[in-house]
């Protein structure tokens, strides 16, 4: 029997190799232009493969309570207001992508929350892979005291896209 030429190799090595896993992007949003930007790049980083995109608003408690403490009636309710304004945002821009997604909402510090998003998102999931991404921010404060893309470029666990 002749030996199988190198094309039938090939073609045999590709049908028994594993599928890729699936690809979870996390993206911290929250309207800005550099949200909608790491939006984009998701969008660009899952095309033509498997998976979703998890994007994650974070609600700053210490707004929260300062907003309740301020505000007559329920100051929480404008933030439950502008999670369902982000979500159809949201909803708006991937829209027509093509591409599966989920809003998620948490409150804490930006980038403790994100983190613990993406980890929560990869436990779940043990075989996908998950990947964060974030808009760079051009507040010249941010510059000087530092941005949640900074302070997650010093702590993230899973691979990390900053976003310019």
């Amino acid at each position: 029997m002749p030996e199988p030429d190198i094309a039938e190799r090939q073609r045999a090595a590709v049908t028994d190799a594993p599928p890729p896993p699936r690809l979870r992007v996390v993206v911290g949003y929250d309207g800005t232009q550099p949200a909608m930007r790491a939006l984009d790049a998701a969008v660009r980083l899952i095309q033509g493969r498997e998976g979703s995109i998890e994007v994650v608003y974070v609600a700053n408690t210490p707004s929260v309570d300062l907003l309740a403490a301020c505000a007559p009636g329920d100051g929480r309710a404008v933030f439950d207001e502008t999670t369902l304004n982000l979500r159809a945002a949201a909803g708006v821009h991937l829209g027509d992508r093509g591409v599966a997604w989920e809003f998620h909402r948490r409150n804490g510090r930006v980038p403790t929350e994100l983190i613990a998003a993406a980890t929560a998102i990869g436990d779940e999931k043990p075989g996908d892979v998950v990947v964060l991404v974030v808009g760079s921010s051009f507040q010249a404060a941010h510059r000087v005291m530092g941005s949640a893309a900074v302070s997650l470029a010093r702590n993230c666990p899973v691979p990390l896209v900053i976003v310019p």
